[in-house]
């Protein structure tokens, strides 16, 4: 099935680098679709959705982007390479990959009791969804060979907190975004030659629907408790303002290694 696509233009601007977030109708994604179009990015927002959301998409344009929505559930491998060549051929070129879509552990259940298929599928999602469509993506940039224009090539995964603070609620998340980072020091490694950098954004503790459906009160119980130095939940925006730092290649002699966006919760600290 082809996927499902809508398009809405801005006025032309010269050479402007084309990103694809994933999950990027909502929460984080939508947090770094609107910082990349900021920064000058057009935008292939791919989603679980059918159609886009009329508000998603106007808020790409309103900061002077052209936007289109490609309908995909990231765990389809087989309708991955079909879906990045579409946006190539809708755009022109690819620029930039956002990994941001991904499921969070729920119900949250004790690690002594997950069913092997609620860990089957974070994995398919979070973590074999992400790194063949990095493949892909990587396979297209290396055959296209060096652009004239030398934009920035770069992909960035979002990761999480959970790639190291443990959760044994949250077993398979923890585990899943903890192999991302691998994957990110992995294909920075292979991708280096073609000079296309890769990067991994670790979230903390950001207000979204997801995070508000954990259904608990343990993250309001850090930020007041002092375990977050910066005592205030994350927002969707300051997600966005790292993955459009790296994206526009503002951090050139960088890649492989993970940016804390977490308010100083990775801090370890003294009993």
């Amino acid at each position: 099935m082809a996927p499902t696509h809508e398009e809405m233009t801005a006025p032309p601007i010269p050479v402007r680098p084309v990103a694809i977030v994933t999950g990027g109708g909502q929460g984080l994604g939508l947090g770094s679709a609107l910082a990349l179009a900021e920064e000058g990015f057009d935008l292939a927002v791919i989603d679980l959705a059918p159609e886009a959301d009329p508000a998603v998409m106007e808020g790409v344009v309103a900061r002077g982007a052209a936007v289109r929505y490609y309908q995909l559930d990231i765990s389809d491998l087989d309708r991955q390479p079909e879906v990045l060549r579409r946006i190539r051929e809708d755009f022109g070129r690819l620029d930039c990959l956002v990994n941001n879509a991904g499921i969070a552990a729920r119900p949250l259940t004790d690690i002594l009791e997950l069913s092997p298929e609620a860990f089957d599928r974070s994995v398919d999602v979070n973590l074999r969804g992400t790194f063949f469509l990095t493949q892909c993506f990587a396979n297209l940039l290396i055959a296209s060979g060096a652009p004239e224009d030398r934009v920035y090539k770069s992909i960035v995964i979002v990761s999480s907190i959970a790639a190291e603070l443990v959760s044994t609620d949250r077993s398979q998340y923890n585990v899943t975004k903890s192999a991302l980072s691998m994957v990110v020091k992995l294909y920075a490694q292979r991708l280096a030659e073609y000079d296309i950098h890769v990067h991994e954004v670790r979230p903390g503790l950001i207000a979204t629907a997801m995070t508000a459906s954990a259904g608990n009160t343990i993250a309001d119980d850090w930020i007041e408790g002092g375990r977050v130095p910066l005592a205030r939940w994350g927002q969707k925006e300051d997600v966005g303002q790292a993955v459009a730092t790296l994206a526009a290649g503002r951090l050139p002699y960088m890649t492989g290694q993970p940016i804390w966006v977490a308010g100083g919760l990775n801090i370890s600290q003294a009993p």
